[in-house]
């Protein structure tokens, strides 16, 4: 492996040294070049060698990292809240904010095309490019640097996401069961009846123009949940759907 053998002019140095600095010692000066080169700039330079060999490292570091703190952190969480927090924190657009954090659109080496088309801005360039440097600082320094690094910059986000979960909620439950086979999020049709001080509520929820359940409750809330545990033991009993046959 080696660094970059030749380079427009470095516009970017000083982001690229405040970065190195930051990542720590460990890493050395040719991980850190192949962690921040895209594969825009190798196409413009034949021989260089791209980030993304680390990216894939850096993505399985990263959700074991990840999948572990919420494992043991939270301790009482059922599998499908643990799942749909990662998913959100580890996302494109949940990792993108992160690495621009980091200085990493500015640090990043572009071909000319994809700077002019702005990829240091692109959330899915962004996310790879904290995957990569994810996976350049578990090879330098081990999965207790890569820790320590991963749950620096996304511990409190795990939290936050944490705390704004509705832990066990069957619109959650619902959508989970749908995706594992394909299907988009499930619609909701609502409708009240009575006086102001004794409204009721009802639900439908939908998978296109298929009825899943129907639900009642006091409050707009309350019967879509109702709705969806009504989808949740029905599905249960007749199997989900093909997605082209909902």
């Amino acid at each position: 492996m080696s660094p970059p053998s030749s380079r427009s002019p470095d516009t970017g140095g000083a982001d690229r040294q405040r970065l190195r600095a930051r990542l720590g010692p460990e890493l050395d000066e040719e991980l850190f070049a192949l962690a921040l080169t895209h594969r825009s700039y190798c196409a413009e330079h034949p021989g260089t060698a791209s980030n993304e060999r680390l990216e894939f490292l850096g993505d399985a570091v990263l959700g074991l990292v990840v999948t572990t703190a919420l494992y043991l952190d939270h301790p009482d969480l059922p599998e499908g809240d643990l799942a749909r927090i990662r998913a959100s924190v580890v996302s494109s657009n949940g990792l993108a904010p992160v690495a621009a954090e980091l200085g990493l659109g500015e640090a990043l080496l572009l071909g000319r095309g994809e700077e002019l088309s702005g990829g240091r801005d692109k959330p899915s360039l962004l996310a790879d490019a904290l995957e990569a440097v994810i996976g350049a600082v578990y090879l330098a320094g081990g999965l207790d640097r890569a820790r320590s690094f991963v749950l620096g910059l996304l511990e409190a986000r795990l939290e936050a996401e944490a705390g704004r979960s509705e832990l066990g909620d069957p619109k959650n439950r619902l959508q989970e069961l749908l995706a594992k086979h394909g299907h988009p999020p499930p619609a909701y049709e609502t409708a009240e009846q009575g006086p102001d001080h004794a409204k009721q509520f009802s639900a439908t929820v939908l998978l296109g123009e298929a009825l899943l359940g129907r639900g009642r409750g006091p409050s707009k809330k309350a019967a879509e949940r109702a709705a969806a545990e009504a989808a949740i033991a029905r599905l249960g009993e007749g199997g989900v759907p093909s997605p082209g046959g909902a």
